[in-house]
This record gives C-alpha cells, structure tokens and sequence, in this order.
C-alpha cells in the first residue's frame, strides 16, 4: 500500500505543479509582470512548491529526515540523474557565464547550509529568513544583468505567451487544482515514504535521498531527455542549477521559518551533504577536462554512475 501512496502522491504533485505554474504565470499577466520576472521568479518557485509542501509536511509530522532528505536528494539527483542522463543522450554546451554567478551561488548556499545544520544540529526560522534573504538579492542580481545584457525578454524559457489570454475564471479553476492536488500528493507522499521505510527496514532519510527525490526531480528529468531527444539546444544547465538554488534557499528556507527541521539521522551530514557538495563542485572539474565547457556522453556516464553508486551506499549503509 506504501508504493501505491507514493505513486499516486507523486502523480498529484506532478499535476498540481503543472496547473499551479500555469495559473502562476497567467496571473503574473494580469498584473502586467514581465516574462523576464516571470520566467526567473515565478515559474522557478511554483516548480518548487512541490518540493516545499514535501518538506513542509515531512517536518510537521515529525519527520525532519524527510525534509532535509528530500532537498538534499533533489539536489544530487538534478545533477547526478537528470544531468548524467541528458548529457549521456545529447552533449551539453556549457556557458561561460555560468560560472560567474549560479554555480558559485550554489556552492555557496550548499557550503552554508552544511554549516548551519553542523552547528546545532537544527535549521530555525533566523537561519531559514538568511536562506530567503540570499534568495531575494540573488533574484535582484540576475535579474538586473539579463535586462542590461538581453532586454526583457531574456530567459523566458518556459513561459507561454498564450496565458496572457486567460480567462480570471479559468485561473482559479487551475489553482484549485493545483492546490488540492498538491496538499494530498504531498501528504500521501510522506505517509508512503515512512511506511515503505518501515517495511524495508530502512531509515527514513534513505527513502527520502533516494525514491523521494527521484520523484520529485521527475518533472526535470522528463522535460530533459524529452529536448535531449529532439535535439533542442534550449537544455539548459543553468535550469538545473537554479532549481538547486531553489530547493536549498526556498524550500528549506520557508519550511524553516514556518517549523524548525532538526536534524535525526547523522549520515544526513556524515554522508548525504558530502555528496551533495561532491556532485556540486565537480561540475568546474567537467566543465575543463578534457574539452573545456561542454558535457559529452562520457561526462554523462560519469555522473550517472555516480549516481548509481550514491543509491546503492545509501541502501548498503543501513544494512
């Protein structure tokens, strides 16, 4: 019965994340916000929602590894799964600009949240308000340098311009949906993750790490190999990249400020945030050896069966 829970909880997630981002964007419309806005602030946090509602419930109910594993998981598998996998299928031009900004944000939220989880043991709402803060002035900063560099329209990928014709109607329709469908995905998520970690004798944290954030990266890894399969050049790492920054600064910024999220099992910081930081600096490593800014398939490889080996310890380190 867990396995069916969490199947049908990560269906409603995927559906209420699709009907929420529409009526998001469709709204932003009506209020006159730019695609630029919308595409950098908008759609990247309704993405997030249901990775927030996961980890929300999770430490409401008691369940603070499955918070933290949940983002943390995410985090791996966006570049380890999704990466690997689209890098594997199509090579993957990376953009110099990609270092000046995103992947040092990364890092250094990744570098902070590690020191703050060490330091008590804890995620409180002061530590969350610094999570959303550094998300705002990150936010403030691309969104000034793509309007000096490329105008309004720039990185507006995955905003349809034919929600500016949406009905106020059908607006609330889609966030009914998507909210409803979002409250009981990610409730029923939860309780089949602690149940399916009950009957494999496992921890929590190792459901969470692993099935949990594979579900909730399936949004990403499906729209990615689908592009990889056609050939479109508008994969883009730096989306992967952002929905990293995303999860660390929102997701556990906001459920901290709303419940703390302690920390349970030691092997989140003993072993799941080394990887997390491991997966992350590699990309500068990837990115110059041994063709400089591009990810080709042996890349791919490399990261996928990473991945892979991250899984299996995962399940081997509660045996």
């Amino acid at each position: 019965m867990s396995i069916v829970l969490m199947l049908l909880g990560l269906v409603l997630l995927v559906v209420g994340g699709e009907f929420l981002v529409r009526a998001s964007v469709a709204l932003s419309f009506k209020f006159k916000v730019s695609k630029l806005v919308i595409g950098m602030t908008v759609v990247s946090f309704a993405t997030s929602v249901p990775e927030l509602l996961v980890s929300l419930q999770a430490a409401l109910d008691g369940s603070p590894d499955i918070s933290l594993g949940n983002v943390i998981g995410s985090n791996i598998a966006n570049i380890g799964l999704v990466l690997g996998i689209t890098a594997f299928i199509t090579p993957l031009a990376i953009d110099k600009d990609f270092f000046k900004l995103n992947w040092p944000m990364m890092m250094l939220l990744s570098v902070a949240l590690y020191f703050m989880l060490q330091s008590g043991s804890v995620l409180d709402f002061k530590e969350g308000l610094a999570l959303m803060i550094s998300l705002v002035l990150f936010l403030f900063i691309i969104i000034r340098r793509s309007r000096k560099a490329n105008g309004l329209d720039a990185d507006t990928s995955g905003v349809d311009s034919v929600l500016q014709k949406t009905s106020n109607f059908k607006i609330i329709i889609w966030l009914a949906i998507g909210g409803v469908a979002l409250y009981f995905g990610s409730d029923w998520l939860v309780i089949g993750a602690k149940d399916m970690a009950l009957s494999m004798g496992v921890s929590e944290r190792v459901i969470s790490v692993t099935m949990v954030a594979i579900g909730t990266s399936v949004p990403e890894l499906a729209a990615s190999v689908i592009a990889a399969l056609k050939q479109e050049k508008g994969i883009s790492l730096g989306n992967l990249i952002g929905s990293n920054i995303f999860n660390i600064a929102s997701v556990l910024g906001l459920t901290a400020m709303i419940h703390p999220i302690a920390v349970i099992n030691p092997n989140i910081l003993g072993e799941d945030m080394f990887w997390m930081l491991g997966f992350s600096g590699i990309l500068v490593l990837l990115a110059f050896l041994p063709k400089q800014f591009s990810l080709g398939r042996y890349k791919g490889a490399l990261l996928l069966g990473s991945y892979l080996l991250f899984v299996s310890l995962a399940f081997l380190g509660e045996n």
